[in-house]
């Protein structure tokens, strides 16, 4: 196996092992091993815990559009929301050519990702306006945690605040932080600790708190906080198109093309039809 090869087997399985580790300790998750489609869903209402894999590498498109009904059937079954990751590196020849067209019959909405790596620790530590990094641990953390992310990715409040309750993967998995400035969180970022790397997760920062070098200060510390705990250097991540310039400049390289899939907001129906 080459080493783009090796790259995006690496980058696919931290991906899927990743957020195992962050379903399974959820009393009603899902995490299940299908034909071509894994299922690691916490079944909690913030979106991004509850993730279908498309796992196997296709050419055909009808095989492909099966796949991706198997996912929106599955989310159309849970009350909660969910979304589908599709390693675009895995499909050739026809599910290549289709997969735009699929998606949209099966109404999802698309969200560029890339995956990249790097041997890139420990990172310089850039002087910066003063800020305050405190670990994420209990209630109140991870209420930060889960605020800036749904601010930063306009979701609902109300959705994140279902992970204040669980502590275990924070305990045991995650060097994760907040950073204050003064008293106001306004940004955040974690380290993994997955097997031998360090997959950097859910990286966000208050909207009107942006371009002031934040979100650069906290992944630097959190990267190398869980790198002076465990020696491991390198790291894997998977940013939206609009954040792989940051991750460029820190040294990561992209390894895998990746497709996020968010189902498109099913119609309201009128209680009276005329």
């Amino acid at each position: 196996m080459n080493q783009a090869a090796t790259g995006l087997t690496e980058s696919l399985h931290q991906f899927i092992s990743t957020w195992k580790l962050l379903a399974k300790p959820f009393p009603q998750a899902d995490v299940t091993d299908k034909p071509g489609l894994t299922i690691t869903w916490a079944n909690i209402p913030f979106v991004f815990y509850n993730t279908l894999f498309l796992t196997e590498q296709l050419s055909d498109a009808q095989t492909l559009k099966d796949r991706m009904q198997q996912a929106r059937t599955y989310m159309r079954a849970n009350q909660n929301p969910g979304w589908l990751v599709v390693s675009l590196d895995n499909l050739s020849g026809a599910a290549q050519e289709e997969l735009t067209k699929i998606a949209e019959q099966e109404k999802f909405v698309p969200l560029p990702m890339v995956g990249m790596s790097g041997h890139i620790l420990p990172l310089e530590v850039k002087p910066h306006a003063p800020l305050r990094f405190v670990r994420i641990s209990d209630k109140a953390t991870i209420t930060d945690f889960a605020d800036l992310n749904c601010m930063g990715y306009n979701l609902p409040i109300h959705t994140g605040r279902s992970l204040i309750h669980e502590h275990t993967f924070w305990h045991e998995h995650a060097y994760g932080f907040v950073a204050y400035e003064g008293d106001q969180p306004v940004s955040t970022a974690t380290a993994i600790v997955n097997e031998d790397f360090l997959l950097l997760f859910l990286v966000a920062t208050l909207p009107e708190a942006r371009r002031k070098g934040y979100a650069d200060a906290v992944i630097r510390h959190a990267l190398n906080a869980a790198y002076e705990a465990t020696g491991i250097r390198r790291t894997v991540l998977h940013a939206s198109n609009d954040g792989a310039p940051v991750y460029l400049r820190m040294g990561y390289r992209p390894i895998g093309n990746f497709m996020g899939y968010l189902p498109a907001a099913e119609p309201e129906t009128s209680e009276n039809p005329a």
